[in-house]
């Protein structure tokens, strides 16, 4: 009886704690600029030109790469996320596990500072905010056992924030310097309840403070730094060299709960902590060759996703331990290597055509992870795009860019087994289909 009384007074903590971030969401172990891509141009080519982009997502990629154009920039895009992600299970007709889209609105600016320093070096500020559901929700959160099976890196997507600098030290070498922030979240609850469940007396404190994680980057033009006054064979090359630290938003959860006629007071003590939105530590190495009207280049990322095995030991809500409190079978990640190849063309003069591929091993070794249930696939990505340039405009300076972008993700079949509180087990299925449309307007100046 007091387990069950626990359990309740639990849920019903955890509940009232995160009811100012956005309850019944379902939020994933990824983030925009991983899972998809920042902006139309990143989506299109499968992130594999995106160290070398000259707009201000390059603040996430590769910060040394905000150099590439001197004028500021102000980017507003906007971003819809279609997924179908299925689970064929016996005895059961629908095997749509989940078809929650994801909707984002996403803005970038970036201006060159160098004005404030009495020497004028160029120095490029760059920052980039994004917002789930078109705005309307900041604070995508979501950390669940399921006894159905979840899929580990889709859902709502977090606030997403960048912050960072470029600069050119030497001919054809810039580096850079930004950070990913998110959001270390900490409520503390005293509430009187019923039975029922009905509070009364609660008090509530809700504190937030930043978590700033480190992205380092290095572009490296050959051409500029090795024959600078002539063409050469080096002509037109240029490589990157960029590090991503790991991040994740965190939720810690203290509460003392007094039940009428059941706990008196002092009341009963819980403790709840979790992380959503986890990023490994990536590091990444591109190269790319830019000829007349077009260029084409690749990227490989080593993601260490290792590193969320320990996270997750320190999760209460998914740690993983039996009712008896021995380690039931934990979740095993591995680390992985992407791939990526893109390429742009020019069209008629003021379009832009771009594509790009990518394959993604899945980080998640397991096949069975009670009450967790863990479901995540090897990926294919492939993406397709068109930037255009208007030229005619009255007001402004400089020409103003549209940008769309197309993304597909194909899930590859996966079996899993799928256990639930009981112990019982099921065989199931895995597979998916993402569908990713993304939209921006660039303004420079």
């Amino acid at each position: 009886m007091q387990t069950t009384h626990g359990t309740a007074i639990r849920r019903l903590a955890l509940g009232i704690a995160l009811a100012g971030a956005s309850a019944g969401t379902h939020a994933s172990m990824g983030n925009i600029g991983t899972s998809y891509g920042i902006f139309p141009e990143d989506l299109a080519t499968a992130q594999a030109l995106s160290m070398f982009n000259s707009q201000v997502s390059a603040n996430y990629y590769n910060p040394a790469a905000l150099v590439k154009d001197e004028r500021g920039e102000l980017t507003q895009a906007i971003m819809h996320a279609e997924q179908e992600l299925r689970a064929e299970r016996p005895n059961t007709d629908n095997d749509v596990l989940s078809n929650d889209p994801s909707q984002s609105i996403l803005l970038g600016m970036k201006t060159n500072v160098g004005s404030l320093l009495q020497s004028g070096h160029p120095i490029h500020l760059g920052f980039i905010a994004g917002v789930e559901k078109y705005g309307k929700e900041m604070l995508a959160f979501g950390s669940e056992a399921s006894e159905t099976g979840q899929f580990m890196r889709y859902g709502r997507e977090p606030l997403f924030l960048s912050l960072g600098a470029g600069t050119k030290v030497w001919r054809g070498l810039s580096i850079g310097a930004a950070s990913r922030i998110t959001l270390d979240a900490t409520a503390t609850l005293n509430a009187t309840s019923t039975l029922a469940g009905k509070t009364e007396q609660e008090e509530l404190s809700v504190e937030a403070e930043p978590n700033i994680r480190s992205i380092l980057g290095l572009t490296l033009n050959w051409g500029d730094t090795f024959c600078p006054d002539s063409s050469c064979f080096l002509s037109g090359f240029e490589s990157a060299l960029s590090f991503r630290n790991s991040s994740a938003s965190s939720t810690a959860v203290n509460s003392n709960i007094i039940v009428k006629q059941t706990i008196p007071d002092p009341g009963l003590s819980l403790a709840v902590s979790t992380i959503d939105s986890y990023q490994p530590e990536i590091y990444a190495f591109g190269t790319q060759y830019k000829g007349n009207g077009w260029r084409a280049g690749f990227t490989v990322e080593k993601r260490e996703w290792s590193g969320l095995e320990g996270e997750l030991e320190a999760d209460t809500i998914r740690d993983q331990e039996d009712a008896s409190g021995s380690a039931a079978r934990k979740a095993e990640f591995q680390d992985t290597v992407v791939p990526r190849i893109g390429a742009e063309m020019d069209l008629f003069g003021r379009f832009k055509l771009l594509g790009g591929l990518a394959y993604e091993e899945s980080p998640l070794k397991s096949t069975r992870t009670p009450k967790l249930n863990y479901i995540d696939n090897d990926r294919i990505i492939a993406g397709l795009g068109l930037s255009a340039t208007y030229e005619r405009t009255r007001f402004l300076r400089y020409p103003v860019r549209f940008d769309i972008g197309y993304q597909y993700q194909q899930l590859e079949e996966r079996d899993f087994t799928i256990e639930n509180i009981d112990g019982n087990t099921q065989p199931v299925t895995a597979d998916g289909e993402i569908h990713v449309v993304s939209g921006s307007v660039t303004l420079k100046f």
